[in-house]
């Protein structure tokens, strides 16, 4: 049986022990996943936030992740059955269901301007995410160039943050508790970029479209989505790549996954 999440947000609050008029559903991220629990799950970091029952439409607590489905677990913690997405052990099946999360706006056209290639900014922390994750090196400095011009301070109006302008929820799935850290930044936007490159079987240009304009509007619009700043976005930082990766004296390489 699969069911909107409107459906299974609203199964929680008729659960056992939830209240009449509003509840508690906690967003907990483990390992880069995203779950919704009617309790902190162990192992997971966990933030309560408040549902409202009386609300037109339910809240989106999973980010900008396009459609997918998922199962409602239910097991026994503490003595009293609680429910998760995330199956963990001891969990059974209570119900299937079908997500589709906004496709959210685009972020910023990004800090940087297109300009010559900077190899000196943050070489150390490029090489050592390019390493970890297997994301080209050139690329990932296109990137956080046309995000933020390398600037570990830097925050964009709509509240991105850092040398790789991670929002903070994106920032806080990728394990980065510091932004304005530049190695945290680049390691989390590597991390993210890794993710991305996986979604959409390498393809470049499909992956910096979502970094900017989120994985709904991609997944909405079947391609990149036709803002004008992603457009500028995307042919900016696929000039940087190409600059980059002349500079750095390489060909292009096939992304880990």
């Amino acid at each position: 049986m699969t069911r909107p999440l409107p459906v299974a947000l609203a199964l929680l609050s008729l659960l056992p022990g939830a209240p009449a008029v509003a509840r508690t559903v906690y967003r907990c991220v483990q390992n880069n996943t995203v779950s919704l629990a009617t309790a902190p799950e162990p192992g997971s970091k966990c933030t309560a936030e408040q549902v409202d029952d009386n609300a037109v439409q339910a809240p989106n607590l999973w980010g900008n992740m396009g459609v997918f489905s998922g199962t409602l677990y239910e097991r026994e913690q503490d003595g009293v059955l609680v429910y998760s997405t995330r199956n963990l052990p001891g969990s059974r099946v209570f119900l299937k269901f079908t997500v589709t999360t906004p496709p959210g706006e685009p972020a910023h056209p990004g800090l940087g301007k297109v300009g010559p290639a900077q190899l000196n900014r943050h070489a150390r922390q490029f090489k050592a995410a390019a390493r970890a994750t297997g994301v080209e090196d050139a690329w990932l400095r296109a990137i956080a160039h046309a995000e933020s011009n390398f600037d570990a301070a830097a925050v964009s109006p709509k509240g991105a943050q850092g040398v790789m302008q991670l929002m903070p929820d994106t920032a806080t799935e990728m394990g980065v508790t510091d932004p304005f850290s530049a190695e945290q930044s680049i390691s989390g936007g590597a991390r993210y970029l890794q993710a991305l490159l996986k979604r959409y079987k390498g393809d470049r240009t499909l992956a910096a479209a979502a970094y900017n304009a989120g994985i709904g509007a991609v997944t909405r619009y079947k391609g990149v989505p036709p803002y004008a700043e992603t457009l500028a976005y995307v042919e900016k930082v696929s000039a940087l790549y190409v600059r980059y990766r002349d500079a750095m004296g390489g060909a292009p390489q096939t992304p880990a996954r």
